[in-house]
Formats: structure tokens, sequence, C-alpha cells
């Protein structure tokens, strides 16, 4: 098998919407009829999905989003919480190893993750919009870590350790240990979302930058990405020479080639992901 036999059509999500247009891809959650809660079968399809995309050349972004005027309402309140109660520990930890190996999945990926969030965003589902690479958000938007208020700790899917890299320590405390709402606009003065759009907007706006870097140097984003990963665990030091290293190999691509010579040319570069 090579790479080039997995290609985007190879995808039939039962759980959630799926489309692909000029490169990017974009996953909705759509259950809206109870805000789109997640289920043992979408988590886990969702997982493979993010899994697979290490290996689609064809998909340079992925948007997820959800339908009807809300992001995700987290795990299914009957379809999840309730059998949850029921298991024994073996079976629950096989299930909190699962929705960790989806936040795993999205930042193995190589593509950019765009979150477009609206209306409720809690629980795993700001876990998801966490995980994401760039997040955009509406003023109505209301994003929950709810654990706590449900009894749980607030380290879930890697919240405790993503978080705070976003917002900050003491902001992220705060959220994880009341499981209070934050709002569009605190969520975008502390830095959760990028950027806040008007409800009917969002959706195109993250789109709008999906394509943008869909259209970019992919291969030099895919480093960029794993660089702000890996170098979590890094002192500066291994950081400056993990960077020198990327980037020499980024200057070995066809991409950097164009772009100079687009450069000289006084034209736009075209890149091609290679």
């Amino acid at each position: 098998m090579t790479l080039t036999s997995y290609s985007p059509d190879r995808f039939r999500p039962q759980h959630f919407g799926w489309s692909v247009k000029d490169r990017v891809a974009t996953i909705t959650l759509n259950r809206p009829e109870r805000k789109n809660p997640l289920t043992f079968e979408s988590y886990a399809e969702l997982r493979d999905l993010f899994r697979d995309l290490v290996y689609v050349p064809d998909i340079r972004a992925v948007v997820i989003t959800g339908a009807g005027g809300n992001f995700c309402s987290g795990g299914d309140v009957h379809d999840i919480i309730g059998p949850l109660v029921r298991m024994d520990m073996v079976n629950l930890l096989r299930f909190t190893r699962m929705t960790g190996d989806l936040v795993k999945a999205m930042r193995a990926c190589p593509q950019p993750i765009i979150a477009a969030v609206d209306g409720v965003c809690a629980g795993a589902g700001a876990c998801i919009a966490m995980a994401s690479d760039l997040r955009f958000g509406t003023p109505r938007a209301k994003v929950a870590f709810l654990f706590t208020r449900v009894g749980l700790a607030g380290c879930d899917m890697g919240a405790c350790a993503i978080l705070p890299r976003i917002i900050g320590q003491g902001r992220a405390a705060e959220l994880l240990f009341t499981g209070r709402t934050m709002s569009g606009e605190e969520a975008e003065r502390w830095g959760f979302f990028n950027r806040l759009s008007t409800p009917e907007g969002l959706l195109g706006d993250a789109e709008e930058m999906a394509h943008s870097l869909a259209h970019g140097p992919t291969f030099a984003h895919a480093m960029t990405k794993k660089a702000l990963d890996h170098e979590w665990n890094m002192g500066i030091e291994q950081a400056i020479e993990a960077e020198a290293q990327a980037q020499a190999i980024c200057m070995q691509t066809e991409d950097f080639e164009r772009a100079y010579h687009a450069f000289v040319a006084k034209q736009k570069p075209v890149f091609e992901g290679n």
C-alpha cells in the first residue's frame, strides 16, 4: 500500500458530517437537537479519522464545527454518562484512554485544525476546541470545562497540559476548578479564541483561514505544528537545535525554491506542499 492509495473519498463517517473542497476538509458535529453531543461511536470515529489524515496529502487543512448554532455539548448524558456509571475500572480506563487518543490524533495529524465555535462548547467539546490549532468563536459562544460540576477532575483529555499553554496557568486553573462558563468575549480576551466572528460569518471565516493555510507551504506548516507540540518539553537550547534541523529540511523543499523564484520575479508564490 502506498500513501497515494489514501484519498479524501475513502472516508464515509457515520456519526458526523464530512465534506472536502479545495484541499480543506470540514467536519460537522450534527446532532443539533441535543447540541451535538458525542457518543462512544463518534469519539472512536473522530479518533480514527484524524489518525488516517496523516496519510492523506490531498487534505491540507481541517475545519471542525457544529450544526444548529452550537459546537458540542460534550459526552451524551444518556449514551455515555449513564453507561459509565455502571462500568468497572478496566472499561472506564479503556474509555478515558480512547478520549485522550482523540486529542493525540488531532495533535499528531499534520494538517492545521481550525475549530469554528458557536453556542455551547462544553466538556469534551471544549477539549476538542482546545486541541485544535486555531479557534474562531462568536460573542454568544459559551465555553466550559465543566468536569468538576459532574464530580470529575478537571484533568481530562489533556486539559491540564494544553489549556494553560493557551490561556495561562492561573486562568486555566480557575476554569478547571470551577467548571464555569467562559463567554465568547472573555475567551478572545484570554487568548482561547484567535478571533471573534458573527454567527453568520463564523464558518466562512474559518474556512477562509483554512483555505489560506491549505494553499500555503503545507510541508512547512506540518513542521510548524510538530515543533509547537514537541518543544513543550524542550529547553531553549534543544528547541533552537530542533528548529535549525527543521528549517534545514524545509530548505530542501521545492516550495522554498518556488518562493525564491517568485520573489525574484516579483510574483506571489504558488505553493504545492512539496
